[in-house]
């Protein structure tokens, strides 16, 4: 696969990232889809502190043993959990104090001593993005971290870090059923802000299992998308290729900013469909301008 860069750091990651969020706690299962993914090209792993309490961070230390230097590692942070108890009470914490503690946590569960890079995991305009921004560049000249960015939805909290920080990488859910980070798309690009773009396949809506899955996952509709209308689209969608999948990772891969773009799989043969499906040519801007026109595109209405 070819590479692309983080922004202005000399990290290159593939267009497909492996994310780890849905890996589960099988650590064997999870520990070959990982071998499968880098085998095929694959060279950025995509985790969090809080997937599974920190296991999934384990699970992707033991699967780069002896490769280290051949994978791109990224992990989040903000969300304080106590690990021990393992349930759904952890609240937001982006204080300099649990930054730094968090990490060394981190930095164990991987087995590593450095982590490439490191996101805020959320984030609110309260926050104290001074000090976030001044402990991620602490962090970064002590080593510890190669570049930072933000996981994040919110524009007004993308904007406060595109204004203040050296940020190299933003990640977004992005799709052709969600296209609200196009407003931003472009001046992250002009700024050499690279993008992850998650969730590709809106939870599975846009692939081949499509009819299954509307009823199942789409049956209370889709964002701005009522029912009705989401089962419309998809088919209109549906009709431009022989793979619903294949469309949606081409027309997230139109816009330059684009970096890679973060898949998950909970089993090996979806793992497997999604590279199979991932493409090798780009799509044409007919193309891309029909779907424009048959999908939705809406602002975030909160966070401005």
């Amino acid at each position: 696969m070819q590479k692309n860069r983080i922004g202005l750091f000399d990290i290159y990651v593939s267009p497909l990232t492996l994310g780890g969020m849905s890996l589960g706690t099988k650590k064997k299962q999870a520990k070959e889809m990982i071998d499968i993914a880098l085998q095929s090209g694959i060279n950025h792993l995509d985790t969090a502190d809080l997937y599974d309490f920190g296991m999934n961070e384990e699970i992707v230390g033991e699967a780069m043993k002896g490769r280290r230097n051949e994978v791109i590692v990224t992990t989040k942070v903000g969300n304080h959990f106590d690990r021990s108890r393992k349930t759904n009470d952890w609240f937001w914490d982006p204080s300099k104090t649990y930054i730094e503690s968090a990490l060394k946590e981190s930095l164990d569960r991987l087995q590593t001593d450095y982590i490439d890079i490191y996101m805020l995991h959320g984030g609110t305009i309260d926050d104290p993005i001074d000090e976030i921004i001044e402990t991620f560049e602490q962090l970064k000249k002590a080593g510890y971290i190669r570049t930072y960015g933000i996981s994040s939805v919110r524009p007004n909290v993308i904007q406060a870090y595109q204004k203040k920080s050296n940020m190299d990488v933003v990640m977004m859910q992005y799709n052709m059923l969600d296209r609200r980070p196009e407003e931003l798309l472009d001046t992250l690009y002009e700024q050499q802000i690279s993008v992850l773009a998650r969730g590709p396949l809106a939870k599975g809506i846009l692939t081949s299992d499509a009819d299954k899955l509307l009823e199942k996952k789409g049956s209370d509709g889709y964002l701005a998308y009522d029912r009705l209308s989401l089962r419309k689209t998809v088919e209109e969608l549906a009709n431009l290729s022989p793979s619903l999948s294949t469309l949606a990772f081409q027309y997230i891969n139109h816009h330059p900013a684009i970096a890679s773009i973060v898949f998950g799989a909970s089993a090996k043969e979806q793992l497997i469909d999604n590279l199979e499906q991932f493409p090798n040519q780009a799509l044409s801007e007919k193309t891309y301008e029909q779907i424009q026109a048959m999908t939705k595109f809406f602002p975030y209405s909160k966070h401005r």
